[in-house]
């Protein structure tokens, strides 16, 4: 399957983070990652960064503020038509172990299953074209919020979760996905205000 082409589904995505690295290495990094879901790709992308965060990955001091700034890195590129996404070496060097990795996704795969089963493409036009730049600046503005949330534990998870609808409301183009998105969004923003006041 060719790197640059987007899943079509939450399934079809989890089964291309399994198979990144060709199964032969202990550790999966960020590039083997991206490489399988593609570096073109902005949702599948931006959900690829939330599941990380929230992975064993996440649990390690910095990293989510760091890929919180690959998230703006990559919405920011979005805004300026940026065709193929970049983000800097040392981030793509970073690795989960391979058995950690599956586990998680196996954990995933019901909730997969299920997310599939429901959407479909409808409302497409919020997350096409403006919409999709609009999108992309709710995930910049959301990002924003987990470094001073970092300091208590699971606090960004709510910031995440949006950032992760976001990417999944592009894979499946579904608009509802991206509203419920923008909702969370609201959550994540106030969650952080409430926390640095």
């Amino acid at each position: 399957m060719p790197a640059n082409s987007q899943p079509s589904s939450l399934q079809e995505m989890l089964e291309r983070m399994e198979t990144a690295g060709n199964g032969n290495a202990q550790q999966v990094s960020v590039n083997e990652l991206m490489n399988a879901v593609g570096y073109r790709s902005f949702g599948p992308l931006l959900l690829l960064i939330a599941l990380i965060a929230i992975s064993p990955l996440g649990g390690i001091p910095g990293v989510p503020t760091l890929f919180a700034l690959c998230t703006i890195a990559i919405a920011g590129q979005l805004l300026v038509n940026q065709k193929h996404l970049w983000l800097p070496g040392f981030v793509l060097r970073r690795s989960v172990e391979q058995d950690k990795l599956a586990a998680f996704l196996d954990r995933l795969r019901p909730v997969a299953r299920r997310i599939d089963a429901i959407a479909r493409p409808r409302l497409v036009q919020l997350i096409r074209g403006p919409g999709l730049k609009i999108a992309a600046l709710c995930c910049i503005l959301v990002a924003l919020t987990v470094p001073p949330l970092e300091v208590v534990p699971f606090a960004a998870a709510i910031s995440w979760l949006a950032i992760g609808a976001f990417g999944l409301a592009v894979i499946l183009q579904d608009g509802v996905i991206a509203l419920v998105a923008l909702i969370i969004s609201l959550g994540g923003v106030l969650t952080a205000v409430n926390g640095v006041l």
